[in-house]
């Protein structure tokens, strides 16, 4: 144990060496301004309540336009997985509303109990208890990890016989997913699911930043996921394990199996992407018998 608090302890350090070698950064400046700004004209319950949800509908609104418009651009056509399966207007108005429903009649209630969760916890508001870049990315990854564990064990369950048609085949109404479908999903699913949101808040939450930076990072890869098309030289793939729109795609289509929201590990681990593996490897047949 020792050993490896010296290495955390020395990977820390050299961290924060680094970082103290870098330029200042301007939009650091610009975003403590606005941070002190905000405490200094909004309550705590206005910043955790209100904030919380205008950080939610406005990140969850502009990652699903690119996906929106895609459908509009017909040499984005090339990147959409199910290309027999187009958007249409009909599915998306139908998404949409529950969606506000989902936002509005679930979601924000939950919201609203953010205030008191931080103040229970004494978890701090001000810029000089801010945690370090670095270190609220640490934290997005443990929130990442554990909700990724949360959401594959729930997600398995949801999919047995004698539960599915109940509850999660709201859902999978969507075989062809797309970006905005991310949060389409029964009330119980919401609360259900959601729920492993909130664990990694509850082990590593030390600064109110981390409820709207796991928010953005949370809304990133679902609405990524969900997108429906395979973009080249996408960011996230970057990430080790990250599972990916192809993966989670394969899901919706196939309904069983893909079951984890953000990494293969579990999938891989319990044999559940084994139809998938196949799927994977009979298109790459295919693709080599065209070349050929």
């Amino acid at each position: 144990m020792a050993t490896n608090d010296s290495i955390l302890s020395s990977a820390y350090l050299a961290v924060e060496y680094i970082d103290s070698l870098l330029p200042d950064n301007p939009l650091q400046g610009l975003f403590k301004y606005a941070w002190t700004y905000m405490l200094d004209n909004y309550s705590k319950f206005q910043i955790a309540t209100w904030g919380s949800l205008i950080v939610h509908e406005l990140i969850y609104f502009l990652f699903c336009l690119p996906g929106f418009l895609f459908q509009f651009i017909p040499f984005m056509q090339r990147y959409k997985i199910q290309q027999d399966r187009p958007e249409t207007w009909e599915g998306q108005w139908r998404c949409f509303k529950m969606l506000l429903f989902n936002h509005f009649c679930i979601q924000l209630p939950l919201i609203c109990g953010t205030y008191y969760f931080t103040e229970y916890f004494n978890i701090p508001y001000d810029w000089d208890n801010m945690p370090r870049w670095y270190v609220l990315c640490a934290q997005c990854f443990g929130c990442a990890v554990i909700e990724d564990t949360w959401h594959y064990f729930l997600h398995r369950l949801l999919h047995h016989k004698r539960i599915y048609k109940y509850i999660h085949k709201v859902h999978h109404e969507f075989v062809s997913p797309f970006g905005m479908q991310a949060e389409y999903a029964h009330p119980l699913e919401t609360l259900i699911l959601g729920a492993g949101f909130f664990i990694g808040i509850m082990v590593f939450c030390n600064h109110v930043i981390l409820l709207w930076a796991w928010v953005i990072v949370r809304l990133l890869e679902t609405i990524d996921v969900h997108s429906g098309y395979d973009i080249p030289l996408n960011p996230l793939h970057l990430i080790p394990f990250y599972a990916g729109a192809r993966f989670h795609d394969f899901h919706h289509m196939n309904f069983v199996g893909n079951y984890a929201s953000t990494f293969t590990w579990w999938d891989k681990v319990f044999n559940t992407d084994s139809q998938y593996q196949g799927y994977r490897e009979k298109g790459k047949t295919q693709e080599g018998k065209k070349r050929k």
